[in-house]
């Protein structure tokens, strides 16, 4: 029989960019879940934030910001979003860029992973509450 399990994490970020590894709180929910066998879906529920798979490593992670500075600066004169009172344009297009969500696969209640794996949550217009579904469906 199929089951479905949701859980939300917030945020509240110290720095407008930041990536933060969420893998441990995405196996706590599935083990919680008792899904065996299914799909996990984590996605951030802002347009301003990602939530990727990647390696946990801080030198990746350096070069993903200055990268996304560098080519989506945040400067508000530059983006025409900005006319309507927004400072975030180039947030949104960083998210673009990271991309929304992940779904990995669930094999005997562990999430089905490459080496050096891991779930990151991406934020891109930080300092203020945010948050992040995982939903888990299987059986």
């Amino acid at each position: 029989m199929m089951k479905n399990y949701k859980k939300e994490l917030w945020f509240h970020t110290k720095t407008r960019v930041e990536f933060i590894n969420i893998t441990r709180e995405v196996e706590q929910a599935l083990h919680n879940s008792g899904i065996k066998h299914g799909l996990c879906l984590v996605n951030p529920m802002h347009i301003t934030a990602s939530v990727f798979i990647n390696d946990d490593e801080g030198g990746l992670h350096a070069d993903y910001k200055k990268w996304l500075e560098q080519n989506i600066p945040h400067n508000p004169e530059l983006y025409k979003h900005n006319l309507t009172g927004e400072t975030n344009a180039d947030a949104h297009i960083k998210r673009q860029v990271m991309g929304r969500e992940v779904i990995v696969a669930v094999t005997d209640n562990k999430l089905d992973f490459g080496p050096w794996e891991q779930i990151f949550y991406g934020e891109f217009d930080g300092k203020r509450d945010k948050r992040v579904l995982i939903k888990i469906i299987g059986e």
